[in-house]
């Protein structure tokens, strides 16, 4: 019986992902199955918490050493997309200066995923806004 189920979950797992391909780009699909930078960092120099108007919460938390971004991560319950923009911005802004960072608009967020359907671009708005927002306070 427990077989039975396992193979039921992993045959609805693989029919996700498969329609997931084939609405969002292979990036995308990478990194909301397996994120980058997902968690916390203990006392960050940085922390940005955003509410979007989606229902979705994103956090972002850096370690800046003189203007440098050297760790960035994220935390958010948000959908597939969400977590994939949170984990390619952390991505990117590892190395930046602050002041290169708060350059990221959303759309080169959705660049460097490959795109996003349009129903989706506030996810990348979300994380560039939560960015700026952990910037701010830093």
């Amino acid at each position: 019986m427990a077989d039975d189920v396992d193979r039921n979950v992993e045959d609805r797992q693989r029919e996700i992902a498969n329609q997931s391909r084939g609405v969002y780009s292979d990036t995308v699909v990478e990194r909301f199955y397996n994120p980058r930078n997902l968690g916390r960092l203990t006392d960050p120099d940085a922390h940005g918490i955003v509410h979007g108007w989606c229902g979705d919460t994103m956090e972002i938390y850096l370690r800046v050493i003189e203007g440098q971004i050297r760790a960035a991560r994220f935390l958010t319950d948000g959908c597939g997309p969400t977590v994939a923009c949170g984990s390619m911005l952390t991505s990117m802004v590892e190395g930046l200066s602050q002041a290169e960072a708060l350059e990221i608009t959303p759309q080169h967020l959705i660049e460097a995923l490959g795109g996003l359907p349009r129903s989706n671009a506030h996810c990348a708005k979300l994380a560039v806004d939560t960015l700026r927002a952990a910037l701010s306070g830093s």
